[in-house]
This record gives structure tokens, C-alpha cells and sequence, in this order.
């Protein structure tokens, strides 16, 4: 894309932005309100005051997503790119935004009084998750307040994106060590009886008879990431591209063995290096950044055809519906009586 080209897609995204921004009424209204929301976060928004002494939940937050550990990865990393693609989705779908009627609604005071009694909980119990729900419920009911019902039910998606924003941490082993279990079970089977590979399985050990090499499968390596990342690419697929509910469900749904599926793909080719090379190669393949994004092909290939199954045969190009022919009858006329004689 040339300089040109590149200019005139941003002078044409300008005068596109200022249009919407000029019809959205109540503008300041929201921002006044939305500025002074996010300085109670930001001033009284964590009172844990640990290991991350900050009174702002929004720092807390910021540092909750950042790398932690040896692997120089986060399992909660996905939470700063929560608010971009909630931003892009919202400019997606600007135009049915503005074709609702928008105007003020005072229930939206309810919304925001429900998120504000959540935010004094998780402040006292010293939850911050429980605050960070209460920050973006409160954000939706001032959009509810400033803009209405309709514009509420036309935005709940993409804003229920930022369900996502937070963060497990340890709360997510109820989920990292059945999924440990669960891949150690299926590298077991896979091993003996397609691939031939003597292994032997100690809870979520993978062992060389031999001595070759073992590997312990780590809750970073339960494949809590890729089962975060394909159920948001499912959640946005999902809303994006179907109406019923139950197909939303069924996408959404489908992320578990997906990610299940793409964690075997990479836990096999590091047991198959080991295999071939040592512990050694089944180390480089392990921390291979490269490597690491196999996961994402199956499940992401799976979820593409998971949609176009459920979308259903489509007709070809160029395909008119078919119409029974109607048949005209036409009578003949019958022929003109002569006129009667004149005497």
C-alpha cells in the first residue's frame, strides 16, 4: 500500500469519526461522568496494598497482565488487548449504534448503583477482581444512563469482551490442572498406540523409560492460554456471524476441545524430538516462540469449520430462486355480431 493510499484511508476514517462523533448527543454528560468513575478506580480502586502496593485498580491491572516467571509469558496477557478489540468492535458496528434511538435513561442509575455496591465489596473483602467486574458494569450502566435501553442491548456485545479483562492468576487452577491431566492422558495413549513410543506417565510427569529425557507438564503448559485466546476468538466469531443463541453457544463451546487438541499437537512434537534427539530437542522445540504458535493452527482452523458447518450449505453464485411457471390462458374473443338491419 503505497503513502497515497495509506493517507487517504486515514483522511476518510477522519471525516467518518467526526460524523459519528457529532450525532452521538449527550457527550459530555458521559465523559464528565466516565472521568469521575475511573478516578474512584484510580484513587480508591485496590486496597490489598501486597505485592502490588498501588491504590489504583487500573495499575493493578496494567501489572496483572505483564510477563511473569522464567517463560517471559503471562496467562492473563490477553487482558491488554481486551480494550482495543472492544474499540474496533464497536467502530464494526457504528452504524446500526447510531440508527438506534438514543436519549436519556435514569434506570441506568440502578446499573450503576449495583456496580458501585460491588466495587465497596470487593474493596472491603480486598478482591480486586470482584472491583475490576464493578469497574466495566459501571461503564455500561453509565452508557445506559447517557444513551439509553437500545443502545444497551445493541452494545451488550462487543462489551461483554471485557469479561475477559480479568485476570485468573491462581483462581484458574480449578481449570489448568484437569487440563494437565487431561493432555498427560492423551500424549499416553497417543504415544503407545499410534506412534509406538514407549513413555510412561507419573501424574503430570512424561518419562523416558530410558532416561532420555522428561518432562513435566506445568500449569503454563496446560494450554490455559490458547483455551483463553480461542474462547475469545469463539465469543467474537460467535456474535459476529450468527443471531441464534444456541449457535453462539455451540462456537463458544467448541473452544475446550480445540485448545485441548492443539495442546496434544505441541506436547506430541516435543515428545517426538526428545524422542529423536534428547532432551535437548525436546527442549528447543519447547521454547521454539515459533513452535509455540502450533496450538493455534488446529484450533483455529477447527473454528472456522465449526462456523461454516453451522452456517449451512450455501447456494451457488449467480443461483435464482426457482419460480413455477404461471400459465396464461388466453380466451378468443368471440366474433363480432353483425349489427342488425335497418328497415
Amino acid at each position: 500500500m503505497d503513502k497515497a493510499s495509506t493517507v487517504g484511508i486515514l483522511e476518510e476514517f477522519r471525516i467518518e469519526f467526526l460524523a459519528c462523533w457529532h450525532r452521538l448527543p449527550n457527550k459530555a454528560f458521559f465523559f464528565v461522568l466516565l472521568a469521575a468513575w475511573l478516578a474512584l478506580f484510580q484513587f480508591f480502586g485496590n486496597s490489598t496494598l501486597g505485592y502490588i502496593p498501588t491504590p489504583s485498580l487500573l495499575r493493578w491491572m496494567y501489572l496483572a497482565y505483564q510477563p511473569t516467571g522464567d517463560t517471559g509469558m503471562s496467562d492473563d496477557g490477553h487482558g491488554n488487548l481486551v480494550p482495543f478489540l472492544v474499540l474496533g468492535l464497536f467502530w464494526w458496528k457504528r452504524k446500526e449504534l447510531m440508527a438506534v434511538q438514543v436519549k436519556t435513561w435514569w434506570p441506568g442509575l440502578l446499573i450503576l448503583g449495583f456496580a458501585l455496591l460491588l466495587h465497596v465489596a470487593g474493596y472491603a473483602v480486598q478482591q480486586p477482581r470482584i472491583s475490576i467486574m464493578s469497574l466495566f458494569i459501571g461503564i455500561y450502566g453509565l452508557m445506559g444512563l447517557a444513551w439509553g435501553f437500545n443502545w444497551l442491548s445493541a452494545s451488550f456485545f462487543p462489551f461483554f469482551l471485557f469479561a475477559f479483562s480479568v485476570p485468573f492468576g491462581s483462581l484458574g487452577q480449578p481449570i489448568t490442572v484437569p487440563l494437565r491431566m487431561l493432555v498427560c492422558r492423551l500424549v499416553e495413549v497417543v504415544c503407545h498406540y499410534a506412534l509406538a513410543i514407549d513413555i510412561l506417565r507419573v501424574g503430570t510427569e512424561l518419562i523416558d523409560p530410558t532416561g532420555h529425557y522428561k518432562y513435566d507438564v506445568a500449569p503454563a503448559c496446560s494450554g490455559i492460554r490458547s483455551l483463553v485466546a480461542i474462547f475469545l476468538m469463539a465469543t467474537a466469531y460467535g456474535f459476529l456471524s450468527f443471531r441464534a443463541t444456541w449457535k453462539r453457544l455451540l462456537l463458544m463451546a467448541s473452544a475446550l476441545p480445540f485448545a485441548v487438541l492443539g495442546n496434544l499437537v505441541r506436547m506430541l512434537l516435543i515428545v517426538v524430538a526428545a524422542e529423536i534427539g534428547g532432551q535437548t530437542w525436546g527442549n528447543a522445540v519447547h521454547d521454539s516462540s515459533v513452535l509455540s504458535l502450533i496450538p493455534y493452527i488446529p484450533t483455529i482452523l477447527g473454528l472456522f469449520v465449526m462456523g461454516n458447518w453451522l452456517q449451512g450449505p450455501k447456494k451457488p453464485k449467480g443461483e435464482k430462486p426457482t419460480q413455477k411457471a404461471e400459465m396464461t390462458v388466453t380466451r378468443p374473443e368471440p366474433p363480432a355480431l353483425p349489427a342488425p338491419a335497418k328497415h
